[in-house]
């Protein structure tokens, strides 16, 4: 007799990469709307009168409800409503805040009464900005949230398969749109003649990506089925508890992966906000378009090595040395920005180091949120990824403020920059040496939790060092 076995959706390579792509497209123009206003700061200040410190309240919104709880709160909806729902949901409120933001900014809103209403209160911060971070805030939620639903929907699909390569090509293509919208944003808001054009243009893109993530739940839907009625998901969901929250935070392995995380995210985001300008700072005050030339390399870098480390996780494992090597590199680099680079003054050691920098930020974002599923119980997956990213959210948020302060005292008495402001330049030469063996700190401190997870792995088996596909 002939056994007919069926094939399970995910078995076809086409229809597990279609997912990915529709998914991914959600990201993609989420990380797009994110910096949407960045490249075109100047030109903001100058349409609607944000000057850099308002503009600076506006950037921290995105994070600001995620920090004090949201996220926590995603998780728990993640877990107990499933990937269809939190996505969908994570999906609508970042196109809502968008067009919060998007409305905000427009001419017609400077004349309502509700302008003049926000204006009549905090006078520092105009209406638009207020409106702005309002629906940054929603957004921020939205998108926190929406990166959760996605890892935990690929890890869903991608079980037992190419689940790190799936996960590096996700990040990959959501890196790659924050560079494309420094490129484009300024383009349109130069042919249409105002800041409001390119928020605009990018919002219409949030609706395209809820409606591609839209058709993934067709497809998911259809796989529940397959599998059983749904009943991979729903009795996973009917079994998850709210001191199931508990069992997380009471993990040793959580609080490991969760700091590790926190501490080299920390030494990676917030010297973004600070790189061109420390390029600047110490290769003789080269233009900031040099600068930022020289620093793009970075996270173009990593978007392209990122997917082929992951295809490596996948087929050869070893994720915890990975990990162990990403952090080893990161130190290296900031060392050599805080010493050898102002005695140098060589941009083909600015550059090297910048590609250094984007091979380790390859290496542990590759390496870590494929380990998560194998580290965490599959039922609270969705809050586990949400409560990482809220301490991950806590050092993006507070570290930034840390490095200004830093910079700030550290050179209030170098000659250098006294003279410099005096002089009234357009350009100040700071010293970075604190602020970048501080990052450095941050560093060491990651490679040791990077050591004791290995060793951990090594006692109880999670698998960390073995290839994500099996047979």
């Amino acid at each position: 007799m002939s056994e007919t076995i069926q094939q399970k959706m995910n078995d076809s390579a086409w229809m597990r990469w279609t997912v990915l792509v529709l998914i991914a497209s959600t990201m993609f123009f989420g990380y797009m709307f994110v910096d949407v206003m960045s490249p075109i700061q100047a030109l903001v200040e100058s349409e609607r009168g944000w000057t850099p410190d308002i503009f600076g309240t506006y950037a921290a919104s995105e994070y600001i409800l995620n920090v004090f709880g949201f996220l926590i709160l995603a998780g728990l909806i993640l877990d107990k409503m499933g990937v269809r729902f939190t996505g969908v949901l994570s999906a609508s409120m970042m196109f809502a805040g968008a067009c919060i933001k998007y409305v905000g900014i427009t001419d017609w809103f400077q004349t309502t009464e509700m302008a003049a209403w926000l204006n009549s209160w905090w006078t520092t911060l105009p209406a638009s900005a207020k409106m702005a971070s309002l629906g940054f805030m929603i957004f921020g939620c939205g998108c926190e949230m929406a990166g959760t639903t996605v890892s935990k929907a690929i890890a869903k699909w991608f079980k037992g398969k190419e689940m790190a390569l799936a996960m590096g090509l996700e990040m990959a293509i959501a890196r790659v749109g924050v560079f494309a919208i420094f490129s484009i944003s300024p383009i349109i808001a130069s042919k249409m003649g105002t800041v409001v054009a390119p928020v605009g243009f990018c919002t219409v893109l949030l609706l395209i990506g809820l409606i591609t993530f839209s058709v993934f739940t067709v497809f998911d839907r259809r796989f529940d089925r397959q599998l059983g009625a749904e009943a991979q998901e729903h009795d996973a969901e009917d079994e998850f508890k709210f001191s199931d929250i508990m069992q997380i935070f009471s993990s040793q392995v959580f609080w490991i992966v969760a700091l590790l995380c926190v501490l080299y995210y920390s030494a990676i985001f917030p010297f973004q906000r600070y790189g061109a300008n420390m390029l600047q700072c110490n290769l003789d005050g080269i233009t900031p378009e040099a600068a930022a030339n020289i620093f793009r390399w970075f996270p173009i870098g990593a978007a392209a090595i990122t997917p082929f480390l992951g295809n490596f996780l996948d087929r050869r494992g070893k994720g915890a040395t990975m990990l162990i090597g990403g952090a080893l590199l990161l130190i290296c680099c900031h060392l050599i920005f805080a010493f050898l680079l102002p005695q140098t003054k060589s941009p083909l050691l600015a550059y090297s180091t910048i590609v250094l920098l984007g091979i380790s930020f390859a290496l542990v974002p590759a390496a870590l949120w494929p380990s998560v599923p194998k580290i965490i119980d599959e039922k609270v997956l969705g809050s586990a990824y949400c409560l990482i990213f809220w301490v991950q959210n806590i050092g993006l948020c507070f570290v930034p403020k840390l490095i200004g302060n830093l910079l700030a005292s550290t050179n209030a008495d170098n000659p250098a920059v006294v003279a410099a402001k005096e002089a009234g330049a357009d350009f100040i030469p700071y010293d970075y040496t604190v602020p970048l063996v501080v990052f450095a700190g941050f560093g060491v401190l990651a490679l040791f939790f990077a050591l004791y997870l290995k060793a951990l792995d090594r006692r109880k088996g999670f698998g960390l060092e073995l290839p994500n596909i099996k047979g």
